[in-house]
């Protein structure tokens, strides 16, 4: 069991699996958010709250998206420390990413950055007048979202200075 790693970082030519879809998991104590990216990888959209269990249905589940959805990368949100530390939800994401990626090899499974994105999620939710209520429904999806938005456009953002760098060296 791994109890410390780093972030993974997007647009990796060496771990790049191409075009398809990706799958976003924002992982909690109760529940899990998960949303998926168009085959294009520019937008990531909410699919579903998983619930969390002790026998694993929500390892089970989140397989299944994957299946389901043909995701060719899964992205599970790293909730580092603001001092940048493996605490003990950081510690659980991994797990949840080790056991996952197990189940769903040969698909990778990717650890992103995602500090602060439940906060944003909530901050989204509030500016679009959902009450605090009707967030606790939908906020591990809009976590999800955030976190594979994230490394969406970052992923991008890679390849677009890959792009331009070959274009200069050639």
């Amino acid at each position: 069991m791994t109890q410390h790693r780093l972030p993974d970082r997007p647009g990796d030519p060496n771990q790049e699996p191409g075009r398809g879809r990706r799958l976003g998991v924002d992982v909690g104590s109760v529940r899990i958010g998960v949303a998926v990216s168009d085959p294009d990888g520019i937008l990531a959209t909410p699919v579903e709250t998983v619930r969390r269990d002790r026998s694993g249905k929500h390892l089970r589940r989140l397989a299944q998206l994957a299946a389901e959805l043909e995701a060719v990368e899964v992205i599970v949100g790293l909730p580092r420390t603001l001092a940048d530390r493996t605490g003990p939800s950081a510690r659980d994401a991994i797990e949840l990413a080790e056991e996952l990626a197990r189940r769903i090899a040969p698909t990778p499974v990717r650890l992103a950055d995602e500090r602060l994105t439940t906060v944003s999620a909530q901050r989204s939710l509030r500016a679009a007048g959902v009450s605090s209520r009707e967030q606790r429904a939908v906020i591990d999806q809009a976590a999800a979202v955030a976190i594979l938005q994230g490394w969406l456009d970052e992923r991008r953002a890679q390849q677009a200075t890959q792009v331009t760098r070959g274009l200069t060296d050639g």
